[in-house]
């Protein structure tokens, strides 16, 4: 095995802040012969579904898929067992509760707390050392691979000294930091395949993923992502050597180091997929596919086999944490299937994602709720003679960067009612109260007002709205269990009807709305499908 600089390898990306790694783990020989698994069932069943030989699947990890020695391991096997059908490439995000220390140790230096910086990265090197020293039985390999880990935190300290002295945590120094967790697990998975006798190679996305300069929440530049990605992954693949690409960061065409968000690891796997002409995205996490509803509060919940990019979408948008909002993005375009599957049971089928989902009628298939957000109300008699006061509103509300989850207005445009993030409250409505200052200064009364104690439900499935009857169930159950409903929206989507109600009674408006639509409809469907 091999540490090279990225420079080593004239990529595009090699003027990237701060060090690089490309770690080739082609040349080690197995340490152990991998053992029969149920997974194994799994494989022989897709053989049937997909004849074309040796399709291409990228394969993205979560955290907890990552956590320690037991579960780097559990998803080597699972990416060897892969090898059997496929071309493999592998996307990683950073070991389970690492990127939040990161950022916590960046943060503690814009407040100046070295003692607080110190503990955490000594934390972290200790808890991916113990990894690297009980993953790898070779002395040179774990040597090489010690290597790579302490450049990676040689960066991490000089990123955090510089953030201290200067007292400021730039968006660019933020995600500089906060994008070293996957540096770090990504030559550790590479290294387990290794030892497995599988042919690796750990790369930086910032030679792969380009993107424009929005910190924190970077979108891709795909025409030359592609080229990128082509170049640097293709003569791999032929190979015979699996790609461990970091999630989560890519870099800008100059080389500087972005973040795609939090979570953004499913949407780095589902970019190299549209670049790369993946046949299928496989995303292993901790849960055995999508789900009806959220089992942390509602009983009686089931795995969705087959879903739509539509529902899957809604679901992203309205709280659901299966899936990064942004994930369905790069390949909606070209159809390629998204499967959600579970590390810690992988004989399970999973719910694919498709163009079409399952038809089926307008029956609803699964429901979600958000509640940190906020209802901000402009109306009432004093804004009546307000000129232009929806252009405004959404004008102002724009200007500070707020989302707009829901829109409610009454016809006589009165009243206007939207629902945003909590975090972005406070300024939105400080920024309203003061575009309609001169309108208002007469006036005795708050016209602009914020209630932060609501709750969004959402109704997910195709064509609920255009379904006679889904509204009308909706109000039935919702009345049974004593649940007022303050506002609800049937927009132009037809896959989703939203609710607002009290924070209070989200859960008891899941569990009516659940016990209403889905009780048992999705073991008929599995029984129907072979599941």
């Amino acid at each position: 095995m091999r540490i090279a600089d990225s420079g080593e390898q004239g990529s595009p990306a090699s003027s990237a802040q701060g060090p690089q790694f490309n770690l080739d783990c082609s040349d080690l020989k197995p340490a152990r012969i991998l053992q029969k698994h149920k997974y194994h069932s799994v494989l022989e069943r897709r053989r049937g579904e997909h004849p074309r030989k040796k399709p291409l699947r990228v394969l993205k990890f979560g955290g907890t898929s990552v956590a320690d020695t037991a579960c780097i391991g559990r998803v080597a096997d699972i990416i060897r067992a892969e090898l059997r059908e496929s071309n493999v490439v592998a996307v990683i995000s950073a070991m389970s509760g690492v990127t939040n220390k990161l950022v916590a140790a960046a943060k503690a230096s814009e407040a100046g707390d070295r003692k607080s910086v110190g503990r955490i990265f000594e934390e972290l090197r200790a808890q991916h050392e113990a990894v690297a020293n009980s993953l790898i039985h070779s002395a040179t390999t774990r040597k090489r691979v010690a290597r790579t880990m302490k450049d990676v935190f040689r960066e991490g300290d000089s990123l955090c000294r510089g953030t201290i002295l200067l007292r400021e945590l730039t968006p660019r120094a933020l995600d500089s930091i906060s994008s070293l967790g996957e540096r770090l697990s990504a030559p550790l998975v590479a290294a387990a395949l290794a030892e497995r006798g599988v042919a690796s190679r750990a790369i930086d996305a910032t030679e792969l993923v380009v993107t424009d300069s929005s910190h924190g929440a970077a979108e891709p530049l795909m025409d030359l992502t592609r080229e990128r990605c082509k170049a640097r992954i293709r003569p791999l693949l032929l190979q015979e050597t699996v790609p461990v690409v970091t999630g989560f960061i890519g870099a800008t065409a100059e080389g500087v180091v972005t973040t795609l968000g939090r979570n953004g690891s499913d949407y780095s796997a589902t970019i190299l997929g549209a670049a790369l002409d993946a046949d299928e995205v496989v995303i292993w996490s901790d849960v055995d596919g999508v789900l009806t509803v959220d089992p942390r509060l509602v009983t009686g919940v089931s795995t969705i086999p087959e879903i739509s990019y539509r529902e899957a979408a809604e679901l992203a948008y309205f709280g659901a944490k299966v899936l990064h909002p942004k994930t369905l993005r790069p390949v909606m375009k070209s159809g390629t299937p998204i499967w959600i599957r579970n590390t810690f049971a992988p004989e399970g089928r999973g719910t694919k994602i498709t163009r079409s989902g399952c038809p089926d009628g307008g029956r609803v298939k699964a429901l979600t709720a958000i509640s940190d957000i906020a209802m901000i109300t402009v109306g009432g008699s004093g804004i009546v003679g307000a000129r232009d006061v929806l252009s405004r509103t959404f004008k102002t509300t724009a200007a500070v960067q707020a989302d707009v989850l829901l829109v409610l207005q009454s016809s006589s445009q009165n009243d206007i009612c939207f629902v945003v993030p909590s975090a972005t409250a406070k300024r939105t409505i400080e920024a309203l109260r003061h575009e309609f200052a001169k309108d208002l200064a007469h006036e005795e009364t708050e016209h602009i007002t914020l209630n932060q104690d609501v709750a969004i439900v959402a109704i997910v499935g195709e064509k609920v709205h255009d379904t006679p009857g889904i509204a009308a169930r909706t109000f039935c159950a919702l009345s049974r269990d004593n649940v007022n409903i303050i506002a609800i929206a049937q927009g132009s989507s037809e896959s989703n009807i939203s609710f607002l109600v009290p924070q209070k009674d989200m859960r008891a408006a899941l569990i009516a709305t659940h016990r209403e639509f889905l009780n048992g409809s999705h073991s008929e469907v599995s029984s129907a499908t072979g599941v």
